[in-house]
């Protein structure tokens, strides 16, 4: 990182002119919009099936941890039925809670309601979200089986919401939550530190206010990311194509 900044210094005092995406923005909870294959899980005969994980998980929905493998967060996953209408999954990674989901049918069935917890980070990130449902579970499955797609973020502190992004001449950084990555417009991989998943970054710079990035995960694409400021510097509309989910969700961020 000294390096990266005594490089910024050599610069012409021109290229070190503020770009459209220099500072920090927040997520509009209000402007999220998902698109294309829903998520997809079952509660049934005892069993947790989650055919649209990659890869899926199909687990006993006893409320013990269960081992799975192939997920770069977590490696055991545990299931319990709360209610009629509610479940909890818990994730773990070596034994230390990761994620923490609690998933509520409504009444006619076709809203979930979730509560989430997510500690992959320093900061642990909490959010309430809904979904719809697109298509219903089998007969005498429980009643949040089916497949659903997330419509509404209602709640979501910061440590989800607020990210930085920094741009020069020759990079793209991005800082959120304990991550981050500074990433030259060479075409060539990246790190981002801090990510348990040892996720690479590659960026390319469309105009001064567009720049695309692309994650790469055990040598596979898993998303491509748009990020296109606004011409007035105040907005900016990040789309996130998940590869791996074949979804593709929109949001506006705020400068801060």
């Amino acid at each position: 990182m000294r390096a990266v900044i005594s490089a910024l210094l050599l610069l012409p005092a021109v290229a070190l002119a503020d770009s459209a995406f220099d500072g920090n923005w927040k997520t509009r909870m209000d402007s999220l919009k998902v698109s294309g294959n829903p998520d997809a899980f079952e509660v049934a005969g005892g069993m947790y099936t989650c055919s649209t994980c990659a890869p899926e998980i199909k687990v006993q929905a006893d409320g013990l941890d269960h081992p799975v493998s192939g997920h770069p967060y977590y490696d055991t996953v545990a299931v319990t039925v709360l209610s009629p209408t509610s479940i909890r999954i818990v994730d773990k990674q070596t034994g230390r809670e990761v994620y923490n989901i609690t998933y509520v049918v409504s009444a006619d069935g076709g809203t979930l309601n979730a509560r989430l917890t997510d500690q992959t980070a320093p900061q642990m990130v909490t959010e309430a979200f809904t979904a719809r449902r697109v298509a219903p579970g089998a007969a005498g499955a429980h009643a949040t089986s089916g497949s659903w797609l997330p419509d509404r973020v209602s709640e979501a502190n910061d440590a989800l919401l607020i990210i930085t992004y920094r741009m020069t001449p020759l990079y793209f950084g991005m800082s959120w939550n304990g991550e981050s990555y500074q990433a030259k417009f060479d075409g060539q991989e990246y790190p981002v530190e801090g990510d348990p998943a040892h996720t690479m970054v590659s960026v390319r710079r469309i105009d001064d206010h567009t720049v695309e990035e692309t994650d790469h995960r055990d040598g596979k694409v898993t998303d491509e990311i748009r990020m296109s400021a606004a011409q007035d510097g105040r907005t900016m509309e990040i789309t996130d194509n998940n590869l791996q989910r074949g979804q593709t969700t929109t949001v506006i961020l705020d400068k801060q």
